[in-house]
């Protein structure tokens, strides 16, 4: 048995998904069988997941924890070519922040959460536990590798693996005047009669915005309803008082980006909402 195959039966008995990389640190390509895709097994977000060939052709798409399949005949052969393990950190319910060169870890060590962090060639990797959307560049010499992405097994590093902070979810909106649609639609007047606005109450508000991220990131289904239905209502309590600032805006569109709703689709449902609300 390889010192490949055997690392990949550990991770996998540990429920981390795993791949080969063959030379250059890439997945094998499709086989034969799955050229160009013709199996219709495409890793992609309408269809994500292999297909039933036996091989592992379409890179973090083909990760798996079933020891029978990366033991089998065609996998065994992979991991005698293979240069390194890779893993799905997405299917293990990880978020791997990918830290490229020393300036990217000086604003990770001043910025984030202290978590479990694994050496590299010429940085680190910083492992939180949470899966959220995988982007690349989010920063200079940073990387986020979670969902629908793979990354190498360097060792299980140092530490203990911290949760996923809200940072490094906002990190893949790049642009944040997208996500901030509008901004001045939210500074309508105050209730007429000059009283303070109740929704000014910090623990008032504060709850109102925490339950509607907790609703966006709990659905199971139907993401993109849930979404414009939770902008509805919080428009619908704090969205003629003034009291919504760019910042609560972003969390609400930080959370559906992490269930996979692009910076589009959020921003049309925000905009169906404030139409409909009358805003």
């Amino acid at each position: 048995m390889s010192e490949h195959l055997r690392t990949a039966l550990e991770l996998a008995a540990s429920q981390i998904p795993v791949l080969p990389l063959r030379a250059g640190k890439v997945p094998f390509g499709n086989c034969r069988r799955c050229v160009d895709n013709a199996c219709g097994g495409r890793p992609n977000m309408k269809n994500p997941g292999p297909c039933t060939c036996p091989g592992p052709c379409h890179a973090w798409a083909a990760a798996t924890t079933d020891p029978d399949v990366i033991s089998s005949g065609v996998w065994r052969r992979a991991w005698v070519r293979a240069t390194a393990v890779a893993y799905h950190p997405g299917g293990a319910g990880l978020t791997v922040v990918d830290l490229d060169n020393t300036d990217a870890i000086t604003w990770a060590r001043a910025h984030l959460p202290a978590t479990q962090t694994v050496p590299t060639t010429r940085g680190e990797h910083w492992l939180y536990l949470g899966a959220m959307q995988s982007a690349n560049a989010v920063r200079p010499g940073v990387d986020i590798k979670s969902t629908m992405s793979y990354a190498r097994w360097l060792g299980p590093g140092t530490g203990t693996a911290a949760m996923l902070p809200t940072l490094v979810r906002a990190l893949v909106v790049k642009e944040p005047s997208t996500v901030r649609p509008a901004p001045q639609a939210l500074t309508a007047p105050s209730p007429s009669g000059g009283g303070e606005c109740r929704h000014r109450t910090p623990a008032y508000l504060e709850r109102g915005i925490a339950m509607a991220e907790q609703r966006i990131t709990e659905a199971r289904s139907q993401v993109h309803t849930t979404v414009y239905r939770t902008f509805l209502a919080v428009l619908s309590a704090h969205g003629r008082c003034g009291c919504l600032t760019d910042t609560h805006v972003a969390r609400l569109f930080t959370a559906a980006h992490a269930k996979g709703e692009t910076v589009r689709h959020c921003t049309e449902a925000w905009t169906n909402a404030r139409t409909r609300l009358g805003l």
